[in-house]
């Protein structure tokens, strides 16, 4: 489907063990990148790897809570110890637990900031230094249609996925002297689990309902990492915002 840029490259994606993770490395995988797979459902993403391998892939499985930066760092490193490099640091993981404010949800809101913007920096504290040292290296991090515009009930994880937009064009005007690129993506409304760590079973059914109904695939978000990715080196695409065609907001 893709050209030559993306075999051979080592490609680190957290939140692996399903959706926008999952799909993303069995694309990258049959492209001919090596994988290495991340998130705290071990049993999910050794199946995968073992899928991928079995399959003619390279694929690594190292079971990983983004919020622990030990951890993200041992993830890092394995990658390294195993492939010799790093060429991209997918910071995917996410939670999106919807509730108003007032509801007071604290917990949802301390789980948020550490998986959606402090995973992220992680991921990044993580792979910064070894692409630094090989003068190439891509960050994709994930955003949303929330990170562009507020939504009711979604106030904290706008938030957070706002911050991720600013973090990455941050982090991209920075790493400009080692050769590094920066992407941001920015899906709308996408058939994954995200929805089921809605807590408010109300705003959990409307939202499915919704979402039901116009949600594109998981694989319309791993076509976006590819082609981030297989563009050339001196092309740096900073930023991607897609949507269903039939959503309205």
């Amino acid at each position: 489907m893709f050209s030559q840029n993306i075999k051979g490259k080592v490609v680190v994606i957290t939140g692996a063990s399903s959706g926008l993770g999952e799909a993303t490395a069995r694309l990258l995988s049959s492209e001919g990148a090596a994988v290495v797979l991340a998130a705290r459902r071990a049993d999910r993403i050794e199946a995968l790897a073992k899928e991928l391998s079995g399959n003619g892939g390279k694929a690594l499985a190292v079971p990983t809570d983004v919020t622990d930066q030990k951890q993200v760092q041992a993830l890092v490193d394995k990658a390294v110890d195993a492939f010799g490099r790093i060429d991209v640091m997918l910071n995917n993981a996410g939670l999106m637990p919807l509730a108003p404010l007032e509801d007071l949800k604290t917990d949802e809101w301390d789980q948020m900031i550490d998986v959606n913007l402090k995973g992220v920096l992680n991921g990044i504290a993580a792979a910064l230094p070894h692409m630094k040292k090989q003068k190439s290296g891509h960050f994709i991090n994930v955003s949303s249609v929330y990170g562009h515009k507020l939504g009711p009930a979604a106030t904290v994880y706008c938030a957070t996925k706002f911050a991720v937009r600013a973090l990455s064009e941050g982090l991209r005007q920075e790493v400009k002297p080692y050769n590094i690129r920066t992407t941001v993506i920015s899906p709308g409304a996408v058939a994954t689990e995200l929805l089921e760590h809605i807590s408010d079973e109300k705003i959990q059914s409307e939202t499915k309902s919704f979402v039901s109904q116009i949600a594109v695939p998981a694989e319309t978000f791993a076509r976006m990492v590819a082609f981030a990715i297989n563009e050339p080196a001196n092309v740096d695409v900073n930023e991607i915002l897609f949507r269903p065609t039939a959503q309205p907001i």
